[in-house]
């Protein structure tokens, strides 16, 4: 008699299950990364949100009407990341003045403050001080530290603000009209801050304590033995009025008329550097659209890198498994797919490689944008100056020329 007898179920290779099981395991974990990475991805805005700038619509005494001094802005190269690519000293040299005239024109226009200037780093004895440190800059995204403090030493704030710029904003509108500037919804919430931090927090008597406390560092620079007694320190380290010189005191009306002097030249800074802006303008602009699209174009680059690498990768390990079976189509199809995966992940490098060439690209954007400030020539009654180099450095010339004449005026030699 014939026995029949079952055939033996098919076994899977020793250790064929765990890896089989390691691999898709490993697969669906690099598909998850892709989807993931594939959702957090950025896309660039087609419209921004304009903060409106709030004005000032009751009258301020004179008294209280603070004069605001911006500081050039840190360019922020000392702190810059080494593998930031699209960070060019001479454009964020360039910027750090541009973006300074560009808060000082917004809070002009907020009609809250005094005489607003974009001033020297040493010139300190301000009503209100602004100093800013420029920590993002590519054309899409502007992200600046704003500090804020006041003649007695009181810090008012530190805050970082971040701006998105659309894709429209370097492009010619109807008309061939210039679009506004693209960050100019931060330079208002900048403003607006300040304005709301004043408004929430001092009293009439304060403000003009500051303001007297402006005056008293100014003339504690120029006359320190006849002012020196005018202000101490408290145990926050911010300057109190111990007495208060007599309006009709002779030196402190020579004072006050050097102190106007000093605004003159100021103000003559400020036509310096509103020729820097207007003539940066254009070219900035231009560098800016093109900035802007690199960086799109080089964030999607690495995005299709990444993806493009991750699935090679999963077709290899998926093809791994697959070669694992002994259904011969089966291995087949592995062997296929690890090709393919390998093919897939060289791709991926490739487009790493391309990414490179926009990096170079945007470097090579930022080649111009140098400036320079021209001698000045001032005539005084008795003699004619020049100033040169810098605008600090002409700045602490003219402060000199300015002791010479206070001392000249009182008998100092």
């Amino acid at each position: 008699m014939m026995t029949l007898t079952r055939p033996s179920d098919e076994r899977p290779l020793p250790g064929s299950t765990a890896l089989t099981s390691r691999c898709l395991c490993l697969l669906g974990l690099l598909l998850s990364m892709l989807l993931l990475s594939a959702c957090a991805s950025n896309t660039t805005l087609k419209t921004t949100k304009v903060t409106p700038l709030e004005r000032e619509a009751q009258e301020i005494p004179e008294a209280e009407l603070l004069d605001v001094g911006i500081y050039q802005f840190d360019p922020g190269l000392d702190a810059a990341n080494e593998d930031d690519k699209v960070i060019f000293p001479e454009v964020r040299n360039a910027e750090s003045r541009f973006m300074a005239y560009r808060l000082m024109q917004t809070l002009q226009n907020s009609a809250a403050w005094g005489a607003v200037r974009v001033v020297p780093a040493s010139a300190d004895s301000i009503d209100v001080s602004i100093s800013g440190s420029i920590l993002h800059s590519d054309g899409e995204q502007l992200t600046l530290a704003i500090k804020a403090s006041d003649a007695t030493g009181r810090l008012w704030y530190e805050k970082e603000y971040t701006g998105l710029a659309s894709k429209y904003a370097y492009g010619k509108q109807r008309g061939g009209a210039i679009p506004a500037e693209p960050f100019q919804s931060l330079y208002n919430d900048i403003a607006n801050d300040l304005l709301e931090y004043r408004r929430q927090n001092f009293s009439s008597a304060y403000l003009r304590k500051v303001r007297t406390t402006a005056q008293l560092k100014f003339a504690q620079e120029f006359s320190p033995e006849a002012f020196s007694g005018h202000l101490s320190k408290n145990k926050q380290g911010e300057l109190e009025i111990t007495r208060l010189p007599a309006d009709d005191d002779p030196m402190l009306q020579r004072i006050q008329q050097i102190r106007e002097r000093d605004y003159l030249f100021v103000d003559t800074l400020q036509d310096y550097y509103g020729a820097f802006v207007r003539e940066m303008d254009d070219p900035y602009r231009e560098w800016r659209g093109q900035s802007y699209n690199e960086v799109v174009a080089l964030r999607k680059l690495k995005r299709d890198a990444r993806r493009q690498t991750i699935l090679g990768i999963a077709a290899i390990i998926g093809g791994i498994a697959a070669s694992g079976s002994d259904n011969g189509s089966t291995r087949t199809a592995g062997a296929v797919a690890v090709g393919a995966g390998g093919y897939m992940v060289k791709s991926g490098f490739d487009k790493r490689a391309e990414a490179e060439m926009h990096v170079e690209a945007l470097q090579e954007l930022g080649d111009s944008l140098e400036a320079a400030i021209e001698p000045q020539i001032i005539e005084l009654e008795d003699r004619t100056i020049t100033l040169s180099g810098s605008v600090e450095n002409q700045y602490q010339q003219w402060r000199d020329i300015l002791r010479e004449i206070y001392r000249a005026e009182v008998g100092i030699y």
